[in-house]
């Protein structure tokens, strides 16, 4: 959320939600817990986020929870492998995991909160351009390569492996999945 733009306490506000999530489920989050959780009036919060679903994708895009630090080891390899051990360790952490699974299960029938992780993954992808410009620029990466792809099959294995599958991806999983995409499966 942009400096001046929503609740002084926002942060407290999206620590609140995100707990509830992961205590309660989706079903079990309401703006009345998080008021409640958060010490702040619900009025307050609905003249922000006039429903649940605003709540938890504001703070989904806002809280410093699944904030990645962008690296910049030298190679595209090197950032890619850094950037996925990062998303794996929140979608394998305790709390974190237990988020990413409730709202992703929730935004299936909920649009208002799927906007709202279409928004999260956008501003996530637009964090994670600088990797790919510098990519392209050592030409290590094709100017027509779309970097949504890669990261979709990039990270879309980690999600399966810790949230659909339910399994600790093993130890060099990372490299063997940046290893794929980058190389490709072929034999040719």
């Amino acid at each position: 959320m942009p400096e001046g733009r929503g609740p002084r306490r926002a942060q407290e506000i999206f620590a609140a939600t995100l707990d509830l999530l992961t205590e309660l489920g989706y079903d079990g989050l309401t703006v009345e817990g998080v008021a409640a959780r958060s010490g702040v009036n619900k009025t307050t919060l609905y003249r922000w986020w006039p429903s649940k679903d605003a709540l938890l994708g504001a703070a989904l895009l806002d809280a410093r929870l699944f904030e990645l630090s962008i690296p910049d080891t030298g190679s595209l390899r090197g950032d890619l492998e850094s950037l996925l051990r990062q998303v794996n360790r929140l979608l394998t952490g305790a709390k974190t995991g237990a988020i990413a699974s409730a709202a992703l299960s929730a935004a299936l029938h909920r649009p208002e909160l799927a906007e709202a992780l279409s928004d999260f993954f956008g501003d996530r992808l637009s964090q994670e351009s600088p990797i790919f410009e510098r990519a392209r620029e050592r030409g290590e990466l094709s100017r027509d390569t779309d970097p949504a792809l890669l990261m979709d099959l990039l990270g879309g294995a980690l999600w399966m492996r810790a949230l659909i599958r339910q399994e600790a991806p093993r130890p060099g999983f990372v490299r063997e999945i940046v290893d794929v995409v980058l190389r490709g499966a072929s034999v040719a």
